[in-house]
């Protein structure tokens, strides 16, 4: 059952029905003074009432125009909140149209729905993106690793032989052009195992992560603690990738970047969802990062992948937290 006031609230409801109440009344409040106001027009009117005229002709539309505002304050209100949307985060991924006006309602409605299919087809571009990011960096990590490595080691043996049956200093530039290429060789294999995580597919994520923490603590001097949680779910393949990648990213600015003595990485598992930190004591990041930030996107990139959401904390001489969050299983 509708109350009395229930007109009254259907007309406040709507911006059609908040203007028709502003205009009227200010239709009334001309006509209330019209009637009680002792004032006679005379023809041609004269100067003092012509004043008289103008005067209450400013003050009419200087209260229609704060009416009319009021009336469509929700229309700012609305416009505002659209400029805080941002699809690359989910908690502000939407509108709330529960205090809108009827029509705002309507196009927050159709607004959101927007939202979704852009949302869904952003993933789904960011999944057919990086799955094939993932297939490329195989095939060039196999590239590098059985094709020009076998062929270097091959030019490498090749070498020391030669240089074994020559003249001394023949052998010395031999010997050092061989341990040239033997460091090259130990930079491609490497390069191939950021490209293609094998610990990954062979030993599971924990495994995965510590190999990758323990490398990463050696190449940059950086002590790593390591604190896995023995409850976390069985997760796709998918998921994995993710976090392992995330956590190679942010490792690696912490060993580029930060000019940290110590870092930590957590993995746990709470309320359906899988958090991986990577904490360090460096310097921290600038308030406007100056470049370097592609890495930083591309982290966030394989978040909304899984539906997961990526935090960074930071501040100059307070060192970097990078918080990944993702769901036990990828929508």
């Amino acid at each position: 059952m509708r109350s009395h006031s229930g007109p009254r609230r259907g007309l406040l409801s709507s911006i059609t029905g908040r203007a028709l109440l502003a205009s009227s009344a200010v239709l009334a409040l001309i006509f209330v003074l019209l009637v009680v106001t002792p004032i006679t027009i005379h023809a041609p009117p004269r100067t003092t009432e012509l004043v008289i005229l103008a005067v209450g002709l400013a003050a009419m539309v200087a209260i229609n125009a704060v009416v009319v505002r009021r009336a469509l304050a929700p229309l700012r209100n609305f416009a505002a909140e659209m400029e805080h949307v941002d699809l690359r985060h989910a908690d502000r991924g939407r509108i709330d149209a529960a205090s809108q006006t009827v029509e705002l309602q309507a196009f927050a409605e159709a607004f959101n729905a927007m939202l979704d299919r852009l949302a869904a087809e952003r993933r789904a571009g960011s999944r057919a993106a990086l799955i094939a990011q993932e297939r490329e960096r195989g095939r060039i990590g196999r590239a590098l690793h059985d094709e020009a490595g076998q062929t270097l080691t091959a030019v490498a043996l090749e070498i020391e032989r030669a240089g074994a049956h020559g003249p001394g200093p023949d052998q010395e530039r031999m010997a050092a052009l061989a341990a040239e290429l033997h460091n090259t060789l130990d930079e491609i294999r490497r390069i191939a195992r950021e490209l293609r995580p094998e610990a990954l597919d062979d030993l599971g994520l924990i495994n995965a992560l510590i190999a990758l923490s323990s490398r990463i603590s050696q190449q940059g001097g950086v002590m790593i603690e390591r604190r896995f949680a023995d409850d976390l779910p069985d997760l796709s393949e998918e998921l994995e990738l993710v976090v392992y990648r995330v956590a190679q990213e942010a490792l690696t600015n912490v060993i580029r970047h930060s000019e940290a003595s110590r870092a930590r990485i957590d993995l746990t598992s709470a309320d359906g969802k899988i958090a991986l930190k990577v904490s360090d004591d460096g310097q921290g990041m600038p308030s406007v990062p100056t470049g370097g930030t592609i890495g930083i996107e591309g982290m966030r990139e394989r978040a909304l992948l899984v539906g997961g959401t990526l935090t960074i904390e930071s501040a100059p001489g307070a060192g970097t937290t990078v918080l990944l969050r993702v769901p036990a299983r990828a929508g």
